[in-house]
């Protein structure tokens, strides 16, 4: 059986409060029926030829759109009483905030991506739908270690669907040229040892960075489990980053910055990611940290061999999980509820969830298509994509409690502020603390 996350209810954050009390009555009054719909929900149940209507909301663009595209397409092809209407939602932060703003007026989806991390604060405030009676124990054929972010007071209200690690990538060739294991680095000491030989000056201007990361939550939340912290608490009412594990990245990645080995790209939030991954693929940087999910599209895009690898270890090997968990919202009909577990089922399959691997980069999310022979003869044709999977054995979920989702916001800007000398490392530290105290006891 599946290990069940038990975390403690807290009150959900305050957007997300404000918004559902404005919209509450609203809601009850309309039935649970989408904005527009009136009686839509009754009238599918009545009319059996005609087809029940669901909307799908998703946050990834690019080519992993246009694959969602298509395995929709496929879904309505073979689902005849069911038709699926997808509609892409910019990013993680983009999709949440417009599912929230939906859900006040009353003509919210049926079913959307949630990033993991944050589903205790949708759950909490009850904009998900308890999937448990719908899965009926078909949970347990996921894989075990990305089932940390889908309960929520012991109960299942998300599945994965696009998960993924951070990964280490590297640059063979240029690995290889400046007499370097291609596999890259091991350790953090290891990385920094790369990033050196691998930093080019011409003129007294960097050429090429043998580094760069986007000073982010995830690739933080990494460094401090490798350096043997945690987050928050057991009990997630108190941050836990005030200590030699929450800081230890913060004075590693500054350290690097000032000895000209480390390029910290430019740009808000998913931006930044877009600039590191770009300066990778032009070679003007020769490791990047970025998800397993964009591995396809940098090789295929790279004019260079594209290694993945463990990110380096400190005290120990330490990632969180991450990417998106499919949800079902509370206020749909009975009819548009079946509709979209059935939806969720088939995307989340081991058919599907092969093929969403193969053509991404993501993880496979169950245990059948890990073993199968597919998967099997992809690993050894292509280890790249196995990386993330054995990664699993160090990974742990992200905290999910509801003042998360707000707190992360506040410890990206500390971080920010830390590693680009606007803050000493013990006053950014200290402010997260501080703000953090507060949110975590809302």
């Amino acid at each position: 059986m599946v290990k069940k996350v038990r975390v403690s209810i807290l009150a959900c954050v305050l957007t997300v409060t404000a918004v559902l009390a404005g919209c509450s009555g609203k809601q009850e009054a309309a039935g649970g029926q989408k904005s527009g719909s009136g009686s839509g929900g009754q009238q599918q149940t009545a009319d059996a030829g005609k087809p029940v209507e669901i909307d799908f909301w998703y946050a990834l663009g690019g080519r992993n759109g246009e694959v969602i595209e298509e395995m929709v397409k496929q879904f309505n092809d073979t689902h005849k009483g069911i038709v699926v209407k997808p509609s892409y939602q910019g990013s993680y932060y983009e999709n949440h905030a417009k599912v929230l703003a939906a859900v006040s007026a009353g003509n919210q989806p049926d079913v959307t991506m949630v990033e993991i991390a944050s589903v205790g604060a949708f759950a909490d405030a009850k904009v998900l739908q308890d999937l448990g009676p719908y899965a009926n124990g078909e949970e347990d054929k996921y894989i075990p270690g990305l089932m940390g972010n889908s309960y929520w007071n012991d109960k299942l209200y998300a599945v994965p669907f696009n998960r993924s690690t951070p990964l280490l990538y590297v640059n063979r060739d240029k690995l290889k040229a400046a007499g370097l294991d291609p596999d890259g680095p091991k350790t953090w000491e290891e990385l920094r040892r790369y990033a050196k030989a691998l930093t080019k000056k011409e003129g007294g201007k960097t050429t090429t960075y043998g580094f760069s990361t986007p000073i982010d939550i995830w690739f933080y939340e990494a460094l401090v489990f490798e350096s043997g912290g945690n987050i928050l608490s057991e009990d997630g009412k108190s941050v836990a980053l005030d200590n030699e594990a929450g800081k230890a990245p913060l004075e590693f990645w500054s350290s690097l910055l000032q000895e000209g080995v480390m390029k910290a790209p430019p740009g808000e939030k998913y931006n930044a990611w877009d600039v590191a991954k770009q300066d990778f693929l032009n070679q003007q940087v020769a490791m990047i940290f970025t998800s397993t999910g964009d591995l396809h599209a940098l090789k295929e895009n790279a004019t260079f061999e594209v290694g993945a690898a463990f990110l380096p270890a400190n005290k120990r090997y330490g990632v969180p999980t991450g990417g998106a968990n499919l949800v079902m919202l509370a206020k749909s009909s009975d009819e548009e509820k079946k509709a979209a577990w059935e939806f969720i089922k088939w995307m989340t399959d081991t058919p599907q969830t092969i093929r969403w691997s193969l053509e991404t980069g993501y993880m496979p999310v169950t245990k059948e298509a890990v073993e199968s022979d597919e998967m099997k003869a992809a690993y050894q044709k292509e280890p790249n994509f196995q990386v993330a999977v054995k990664q699993l054995e160090y990974a742990q979920p992200r905290p999910m409690v509801p003042g998360y989702k707000e707190l992360q916001e506040v410890i990206m800007t500390e971080i920010q502020r830390a590693v680009l000398k606007q803050a000493t490392v013990d006053e950014a530290i200290a402010k997260v603390v501080e703000k953090g105290e507060k949110l975590l006891k809302k």
